[in-house]
């Protein structure tokens, strides 16, 4: 949402936390454990920080864990991120924008509880092409191993016909990482309350309401890519939204989106089987890590959006 609406939501969500924990006296809970917290800025292409903790505090929220560890400052009743480390959003359309298990968050930092074994992700970037990305990639296992507000859901693999050796990679990587899964075919949907990876080249995609958002571009569903040419070719966008590469045969892209009301869906696709296979063998955490989204060419990873050469 634009910095102006932000702000006055997070006023609200200061203002009702404040109330609720006066109200009801909140105690300090069992607490929890294995929550991780990162910090970056321009998409998760320049590192600030992070830290993982065993141990965490009982009613530990977001705000709390970040203040506990970074230098914060806040306006607005504390519910809104100004700087972390020094670093500061501003009226150009840069702000701080954070993510738990991969999904953009819904509420004020103050306001979302930590839950075991979260990945907190804050990054600080450009808001020009779109004020949302609802999903991103960086944070893999996740949201497979643990989902989201404290509930794990079940994971689908939706498979093209022409992506077998691929959807067999991805469900080989899954349950490596302990996430049982159902295969099933792609365009038959994988029902409410559940996450979907669907695998396959982007002419497979029609029809899919993952790729019609991704079709839109940044404004439609947060990534930073396009398909052009029938699905035969890949383009990469910059912050701003503006083509900054063109990739043609054997490209693969990794990337999530959400609609308003559903659960991440991830696509695994290319323009080609080619770029499928490829795609699907970046689907790793060390590949993945805090990128919103991934294209690969010729044996190379390309974080996506593509930021200007320093």
């Amino acid at each position: 949402m634009p910095r102006a609406a932000r702000i006055g939501f997070a006023v609200i969500a200061a203002t009702a936390v404040a109330a609720v924990a006066a109200g009801c006296g909140l105690g300090p809970g069992a607490g929890t454990s294995n929550v991780s917290l990162t910090v970056t800025s321009h998409f998760g292409t320049t590192p600030v920080g992070s830290v993982t903790e065993r141990r965490v505090p009982g009613s530990e929220t977001v705000m709390r864990m970040l203040e506990r560890s970074f230098r914060v400052q806040t306006q607005y009743g504390g519910g809104f991120v100004e700087s972390i480390n020094g670093l500061e959003g501003d009226s150009s359309r840069h702000d701080w924008f954070y993510y738990v298990n991969g999904i953009e968050a819904s509420q004020g930092a103050a306001s979302t509880d930590v839950h075991h074994g979260d990945r907190i992700w804050w990054d600080l970037h450009d808001w020009a092409a779109t004020d949302s990305v609802p999903a991103v990639v960086g944070s893999f296992p996740e949201p497979f191993q643990h989902g989201t507000g404290g509930k794990r859901l079940p994971t689908t693999i939706g498979c093209a016909p022409d992506a077998s050796a691929a959807c067999s990679t991805v469900s080989a990587e899954l349950k490596a990482v302990g996430v049982p899964v159902a295969d099933q075919l792609l365009g038959t949907g994988s029902g409410t309350d559940s996450l979907a990876v669907l695998v396959g080249t982007w002419r497979d995609m029609r029809g899919v309401i993952a790729a019609d958002l991704i079709a839109e571009g940044p404004a439609g569903s947060g990534v930073y890519a396009k398909f052009t040419g029938g699905g035969t070719s890949l383009q990469l966008l910059d912050p701003t939204g503006h083509v900054a590469e063109t990739l043609g045969a054997g490209a693969g892209l990794v990337a999530a989106t959400r609609d308003q009301v559903s659960d991440p869906t991830w696509l695994i696709t290319g323009t080609d089987p080619a770029g499928v296979t490829a795609a699907a063998s970046a689907l790793t955490p060390a590949r993945l890590r805090d990128h919103f989204a991934l294209a690969v060419v010729n044996g190379s990873d390309v974080p996506v959006p593509v930021q200007a050469a320093k």
